[in-house]
């Protein structure tokens, strides 16, 4: 935005957080940003605040622009522009509504996705659409990868349809009912792999939970990170979990139908290894991979 010459009166992000081993307090990258571009900035725990409402009352703003913010923003708010506040979201809306539209596109397995831009609303994901920008999910693709995409898909979206808006050349759209779906939040639990399904669905989790939380099993006891892995067209000849065979191509372990084939792990307090490098401090074929954690 600030590149195409719009003029950013003030930067709402989230607060600072504790971050890394040390736990210190860490600004968001937004904050970083706009603080290297010398942007005013505030950082509430919520939006409610009637001083906080009042002062941004005075800006006078035309219009407000959202993306990934992570907290409620009250009706009061979202009136306060004579554009209204729009929204840059992850998703072909109303698919995918909520905090997890690229991790739950990943993990169904859907052929496509993109950019959605609406215009804001009270309901959760529910405002009229103003631009819709598509993009196909590759087979291999991470949710990591996908957002580094869709980051750059969405910022071209918003330049485009903030000049739209000023020209009052864009017609929203109500969205339809069809189709409407909720992303959950994902937690820890979501990214355990049950090996008793099938391979290509472990494969989504895998891709899915990258780079975080990041999918997990467990071996000898321990929680073992599964970074990359990728799904083998043949049957398993083993039960769920078993280590079938390993070397420098990954560790190929058998489901509930096929093969998932391991080939970047990590263990508790290591550092991430190919397979070839995981195989030289453990023997893992002939292992189960799952079972309780010690």
């Amino acid at each position: 935005m600030l590149d195409a010459g719009h003029r950013v009166k003030l930067v709402l992000t989230q607060p600072d957080r504790p971050a890394g081993r040390r736990r210190k307090l860490t600004p968001t990258p937004v904050r970083q940003f706009a603080a290297d571009r010398g942007l005013a900035t505030r950082t509430p725990e919520s939006l409610r605040d009637p001083a906080l409402i009042a002062d941004l009352a005075a800006l006078a703003p035309e219009v407000m622009v959202v993306v990934d913010y992570g907290l409620l923003i009250p009706q009061s708010l979202l009136e306060l522009p004579h554009l209204g506040c729009i929204n840059g979201h992850a998703s072909l809306l109303p698919r995918w509504r909520g905090a997890a539209p690229i991790e739950r596109a990943v993990l169904a397995g859907d052929p496509v996705t993109g950019i959605t831009v609406m215009q804001m609303d009270k309901g959760l994901d529910t405002g009229d659409i103003l631009r819709v920008h598509e993009t196909p999910i590759d087979p291999a693709e991470s949710a990591g990868q996908l957002k580094t995409r869709l980051a750059n898909i969405c910022a071209s979206a918003l330049v485009e349809a903030l000049e739209k808006l000023a020209a009052g050349a864009l017609r929203p759209t109500p969205q339809p009912e069809a189709g409407a779906c909720y992303a959950e939040k994902l937690t820890a639990a979501d990214a355990r792999l049950d090996w008793h399904r099938p391979a290509a669905e472990l494969d989504r989790v895998v891709r899915a939970f990258t780079p975080r939380p990041g999918a997990w099993t467990v071996f000898r006891g321990q929680r073992l990170k599964i970074l990359e892995a990728t799904p083998l067209e043949q049957p398993g000849e083993g039960s769920p979990g078993l280590v079938l065979r390993g070397g420098r191509e990954g560790l190929d372990t058998a489901t509930g139908c096929g093969v998932l084939r391991i080939t970047r792990l990590q263990m508790p307090g290591g550092r991430p290894l190919d397979a070839a490098a995981f195989l030289n401090g453990h023997q893992a074929v002939g292992e189960r991979l799952g079972g309780a954690e010690s």
